[in-house]
């Protein structure tokens, strides 16, 4: 039985589909700063330290509320820093489509850690909803020429890792729901920006001799993106079980694909109609069963 009012519940859906939908799109400010000579892991740096900024104050106010939590807040912000780093380099050194499919397996990781985690079980409507949801993922993305979602190279292996890192990610959001949402999204940011100044020494990849104007794009990105993605995504966990947070962001999938159709030269076929048709069923399914 659904404990949380039903206003609360249609705001986390709310956020939820506010957040999958700015992450759809989020793929094409990332390209034109790529173009403009700054790589995706120092856009992922400059846009999260400018998220990260604004977290401060509240981390200092509350520091004395992190002890308890210490251990499960340090796993948070690895996994939130090894999600988006090995994601955003995935897609650059792989085939989209082939990244999209291994990272997009986070729904099944996710709801075996809730399972073993947090105890939640599914009851058969939420096994059907999540059934049509994947299934919609793979006919969405499949391709013939690209075969079944099995690593091959590092690209694959990245993407994989961040599909394991975002479902660890949902499921400590959820288990850490009396900690303050400040708190969290202060130690997912800072956790970002950590791993991409790590991945930048390990690369020992140079400053980008890019325009100010181009810096302050990727930063304002990181303020007015960021912030309020990670907020949303972070409150709508935190007020249900993972699995039907999952269902509901891979409106993410179908976000971008309209997204690539109207932004760029590409089209939609009629594959890609039918599983994003089954993606949205899957995810009206869930936001409207009480779990």
């Amino acid at each position: 039985m659904n404990t949380h009012h039903p206003i609360h519940n249609r705001l986390a859906i709310a956020c939820l589909l506010f957040s999958s939908s700015m992450w759809g799109v989020i793929w094409y400010p990332l390209r034109l700063l790529n173009d403009a000579g700054m790589t995706a892991v120092w856009s992922s740096l400059v846009m999260y330290l400018a998220a990260g900024v604004v977290a401060i104050p509240i981390l200092y106010k509350q520091y004395k509320l992190i002890p308890p939590f210490r251990s499960d807040l340090i796993a948070l912000a690895i996994a939130a820093g090894v999600t988006n780093v090995a994601f955003v380099v995935a897609l650059i050194e792989g085939e989209v489509m082939r990244v999209m499919l291994l990272f997009y397996l986070s729904l099944i990781w996710t709801v075996l850690l809730g399972r073993w985690w947090l105890g939640e079980r599914l009851s058969s409507a939420a096994i059907a909803m999540f059934t049509v949801a994947m299934t919609g993922s793979v006919v969405m993305l499949w391709d013939h020429d690209i075969g079944w979602p099995w690593p091959h190279g590092m690209a694959d292996w990245l993407a994989l890792t961040a599909s394991i890192a975002f479902s660890i990610n949902n499921v400590l959001a959820r288990k850490l729901g009396s900690v303050s949402l400040g708190v969290k999204t202060g130690v997912v940011w800072w956790g970002v920006v950590i791993t991409a100044i790590l991945v930048l020494l390990w690369q020992q990849a140079p400053i980008p001799a890019v325009s100010l104007y181009v810096w302050t794009g990727a930063w304002f990105l990181g303020w007015l993106g960021i912030v309020t993605m990670t907020i949303a995504v972070l409150y709508g966990v935190g007020k249900m079980p993972v699995y039907r947070s999952s269902v509901i962001m891979l409106f993410e999938l179908v976000i971008a694909a309209l997204a690539a159709w109207w932004l760029t030269d590409e089209t939609m076929s009629i594959q890609e109609w039918l599983g994003g048709g089954l993606i949205l069923l899957a995810a009206y399914g869930v936001a409207k069963y009480e779990a």
